[in-house]
């Protein structure tokens, strides 16, 4: 794990970018009066560069947990400091061979499930194909690797796993860490969408010992938007990432835990004063804590197609972040939506690809899609909007979609092209099935009432 923060006090520290295939490169040289340090040293993360020592050198070690007071306390010094880990990170984000290496073919759903969990957590990280890339090919000559066990993946401690799921490659990396049992958080914060950090921000700075668990990654729907402009404060716009990113910096600077993926299955109400709660993970972990925040947001609706599974994570498509625009870059695609999201990710999509179909159920979009939006979408000469129709037939082999059929509702009138990436935002339904688990004991029908509460839709914050 990271020392922390480590500060020059004399003599010279290279630092190198932390490529687990031997391509280091140099990024800086630090001198007397310069520090370590991103963002892994904020949380105490495995860093994800090297330094080295090139003379005689004398320094001072923060660590995490003190350099989160600094932040606090020091207020000028604390926002330069700050400041200065989040643009490092984005450095390494942008730069190449950082991170963990995937090798798998561009195509493979799982390859862009593990590339997507990593871009959608802030974690630089580098994707191989060994059918183009002489170094990746060579990799799986030497470690043995069968076509079937595609993709698999580099640790930065030369670790290899095979196809693993994201909460194996979040323990290798380090994302994530054990959870102390004996600890008894204050808050217990179920989902690390805008709601819930937004409640991590304000519990940790009042001084509460809150952590905040999600499944899959911080930001939520939002975090997988590509351009929000309609949010307080940005008339520019900002992605939904960079928003969330740094929603998530905030709490963490705050001193908020993140168990991240971590997957809740149970919650336990218990009888006792000290712990109300008991959160029980897939990994066999608990939480206690004194009071639970449910921020699970929404699981996204799927279409009515039996073969919808074959297209999954490899053609169809939930979000648009630049990793799907990369896949179907200068090629046709279609978009199922008439909400916000859906305009967003047809704004960000038209600039990508040739043209882009967008498939609306109801008769316009004005009674569901803000003004700007559909005023964007009607200058956009590649976007064709095909109102009052719906998405009847998938074509091609598993994981390789050749061609999307729709037809009009009311004619019937049916519509083929060869389109191989699908886009669905179709809305979504409450994420309250883990709520089903919950144990008989004190405030147990509390938590029934709540489901069946959130299950009906009616919680509309």
């Amino acid at each position: 794990m990271s020392p922390g923060m480590i500060v020059v006090l004399s003599g010279e520290l290279v630092i190198t970018q932390h490529n687990v295939i031997g391509h280091n490169e140099p990024i800086v040289t630090h001198g007397a009066g310069h520090f370590m340090g991103e963002l892994a040293q904020l949380s105490g993360r495995p860093s994800l560069v090297d330094g080295t020592a090139v003379t005689a050198i004398e320094t001072l070690i923060v660590p995490s947990a003190r350099l989160r007071d600094v932040l606090i306390a020091e207020a000028d010094l604390g926002e330069r400091i700050m400041r200065a880990l989040i643009l490092r990170r984005v450095g390494l984000l942008e730069s190449t061979g950082t991170g963990p290496v995937i090798i798998g073919h561009a195509q493979d759903g799982n390859v862009l499930r593990l590339a997507g969990f990593l871009a959608r957590n802030g974690h630089p990280h580098v994707t191989l194909d060994p059918a183009t890339d002489g170094c990746a090919q060579t990799l799986v000559d030497r470690f043995h690797v069968g076509e079937a066990e595609l993709p698999i993946v580099l640790c930065g401690d030369g670790t290899l796993l095979k196809n693993p799921t994201e909460v194996e490659l979040a323990r290798c990396i380090g994302l994530v860490r054990a959870i102390d049992a004996t600890k008894v958080y204050d808050v217990a914060i179920v989902g690390a969408g805008p709601a819930g950090l937004a409640a991590a921000v304000y519990a940790a700075s009042e001084g509460l010992a809150v952590i905040v668990l999600d499944a899959r990654a911080f930001g939520g729907q939002a975090g997988a938007s590509a351009r929000i402009e309609n949010y307080l404060g940005f008339p520019t716009g900002i992605s939904g990432i960079a928003l969330m990113a740094r929603a998530f910096n905030q709490a963490e600077k705050f001193s908020a835990e993140m168990a991240i993926p971590d997957e809740i299955v149970r919650l336990e109400c218990l009888e006792q004063e000290a712990a109300r709660f008991q959160l029980h993970l897939a990994s066999g972990e608990r939480v206690r804590c004194r009071a639970i925040v449910i921020a699970s947001g929404a699981r996204y609706r799927r279409l009515e197609l039996g073969n919808l599974d074959d297209f999954e994570c490899s053609a169809v498509h939930y979000w648009a972040s630049p990793l799907e625009a990369k896949l179907c870059a200068a090629q046709e695609v279609v978009l199922v939506g008439a909400g916000n999201s859906a305009g967003q990710a047809v704004v960000y999509l038209a600039g990508q690809v040739s043209k882009v179909w967008l498939i609306v159920r109801g008769p316009s979009l004005e009674t569901s899609m803000s003004r700007y939006l559909v005023d964007r979408i009607a200058g956009l000469p590649n976007v064709e909007v095909v109102l009052g129709a719906e998405v009847s037939a998938l074509e091609g082999k598993p994981g390789a979609m050749e061609a999307v059929s729709w037809c009009d509702r009311r004619s019937g009138e049916k519509t083929r092209r060869p389109v191989r990436h699908l886009f669905l935002f179709i809305g979504a339904e409450p994420n309250t099935g883990w709520l089903d688990a919950a144990a008989v004991g004190e405030g147990a029908q509390v938590v029934a009432t709540l489901h069946a509460y959130l299950a009906a839709g009616e919680n509309h914050g």
